[in-house]
């Protein structure tokens, strides 16, 4: 699980770096923080997926309770260089320069977040997405910035209608992935909890 407690919960956060068929960094480059400008594109298009490929990085329902502002999971889709507080970090320098992406839980399946999340950065390298600036201060309280999704029900919409999605993975795939969420969330609606038990029978 991805929360099993009022706590931090469970992460599994994926650091990403890309190579030349020759081996080279294509990330590092001479720009500000270090960043190549098809490093910067690479950023740039992560965040621009970022939203309606949610349902490949939190695939439960368990999973959007970890998004919570000082949770050490993000809020904002955001990136910043070292910064805990973002969805995407930049770490390293140099070879090492690479980008950490701190949405996924626990319960993620790490193959399918690692497909949403080289192909939102290779659409932005093909784009050529300028990048936004970094936030360095607390994302947490930073007004303006655009959100991780907070519910099942928000990314299964985002990713429904995604045009990333359909073009990279096809609309088989697309409707495969929405129909099990949308299971999901039928089960979910229909149980009775027991947190629910205890506030409205128990003790109202």
């Amino acid at each position: 699980m991805a929360k099993p407690n009022e706590r931090e919960g469970n992460s599994c956060h994926i650091h990403l770096s890309f190579r030349a068929d020759d081996g080279s960094p294509v990330m590092a480059g001479d720009g500000q923080y270090g960043l190549s400008p098809a490093g910067a594109a690479m950023v740039s298009g992560l965040l621009a997926g970022l939203r309606e490929l949610t349902l490949l990085l939190a695939p439960t329902i368990n999973s959007y309770k970890r998004f919570a502002p000082g949770s050490f999971a993000p809020t904002a889709v955001a990136w910043g260089p070292d910064n805990r507080t973002c969805a995407l970090r930049l770490v390293g320098h140099g070879p090492s320069l690479r980008v950490e992406c701190r949405v996924p839980g626990g319960d993620v399946n790490p193959y399918l977040a690692l497909a949403g999340l080289v192909a939102a950065a290779l659409d932005g390298a093909e784009q050529a997405r300028p990048l936004p600036p970094p936030v360095t201060g607390n994302a947490y309280t930073t007004g303006g910035l655009p959100r991780v999704p907070a519910t099942m029900d928000e990314a299964l919409a985002l990713w429904d209608s995604s045009r990333l999605a359909a073009d990279v993975f096809g609309a088989d795939v697309v409707s495969h992935y929405a129909t099990m969420a949308r299971v999901e969330l039928d089960a979910y609606h229909s149980a009775v909890t027991d947190w629910e038990l205890r506030r409205y029978f128990e003790r109202l």
